[in-house]
């Protein structure tokens, strides 16, 4: 396992990361398989792990929160998210920060992710969705340097809305925050635009998410996949954007080089950009942690390569079904 200095934080984190959502809420999850899967990453050197209280209204956290225990001579970094108030992914244009993050409510769900952990403080506290026209109050960030000098946080993070990276430039550039999280793969090349040229001249730490695209980059989707009832990716993947994606998959299988699978050349992609601090696929079964683990020592892709999947990039903008 390869690691990175996690921004201004100063962090060692490895970069490969392990994203908990799939947990608490995706259809098949099992708890001692979880488990399971996570220490195996511990073992296999992960040293950062990203939740939220949203992930089954804390069971997610509570998983995580076994892990630390179990592993109390290791140093793993954990990061969690507050929800919006209102619980609208993402936010929309106009609603206001009280509508969101009211400081009282921020607060309060500081103290219920360290409950579900049982922490006596979190490494870094994420807004779940943001809108960038809330740096113009800064109540929200008043209350966290509060909480930050109570020793309940160590740094500030955002989670970019999906196909939003732009949606988060003011409170980079202006010194709010220390991490952001965003949607950064293949297809959504985006964020080099300005994003990450901004988290490199501030020195904020970049999350890269959703690397296989919701499953789109797993190369295992086809027109015809459904899920159980109650599953997200029904709502997700309607037939527009499942189609679509199917399509883009099967046009990036023909650049894929021999001996090395679409999974691989998804991670791999993003590990080759320095400006990403660690990415974190979601991960149930142990025999993903072993492959995307073994991603880091791989490294990167060469230039030709990558130059190659510039041509996969894929400008998406959010929409009804988008979330």
């Amino acid at each position: 396992m390869n690691y990175r200095k996690f921004g201004r934080l100063g962090w060692n984190v490895s970069d490969i990361g392990y994203g908990m959502w799939g947990m608490a809420g995706w259809t098949g999850s099992d708890d001692e398989e979880s488990l399971a899967s996570l220490q195996k990453a511990v073992d296999l050197g992960c040293t950062f792990f990203d939740t939220a209280w949203a992930y089954g209204d804390g069971h997610s956290e509570a998983l995580l929160g076994e892990l630390v225990g179990a592993n109390p001579e290791k140093r793993l970094y954990i990061a969690t998210k507050i929800p919006p108030r209102n619980r609208r992914w993402p936010s929309r244009r106009g609603t206001m920060l009280d509508d969101a993050f009211p400081p009282d409510y921020i607060e309060d769900y500081v103290g219920r992710s360290l409950d579900n952990l049982g922490l006596d403080s979190l490494d870094l506290i994420q807004f779940h969705v943001w809108e960038d026209e809330w740096v113009n109050d800064l109540s929200w960030y008043t209350r966290l340097q509060e909480l930050k000098s109570e020793g309940l946080i160590g740094g500030i993070g955002l989670s970019i809305n999906r196909w939003e990276p732009w949606n988060g430039l003011r409170a980079v550039r202006e010194g709010f925050v220390d991490a952001v999280q965003v949607v950064y793969n293949i297809f959504d090349q985006n964020p080099e635009d300005e994003l990450l040229p901004s988290c490199r001249e501030n020195d904020v730490a970049v999350i890269a998410r959703v690397p296989f695209d919701e499953g789109t980059l797993t190369g295992n989707l086809t027109k015809g996949s459904t899920w159980p009832e109650g599953d997200w990716r029904n709502t997700y993947f309607v037939k527009e954007n499942l189609d679509a994606a199917v399509d883009k998959a099967e046009a990036l299988r023909l650049d894929i080089p021999d001996g090395m699978t679409m999974p691989q050349l998804a991670l791999r992609f993003i590990l080759s950009n320095p400006d990403i601090s660690t990415v974190i696929p979601g991960m149930r079964k142990q025999a993903h942690v072993i492959d995307n683990s073994a991603q880091s020592d791989a490294g990167g892709l060469d230039q030709t390569l990558l130059d190659t999947l510039k041509g996969h990039r894929w400008d998406r903008s959010p929409t009804r079904w988008s979330q």
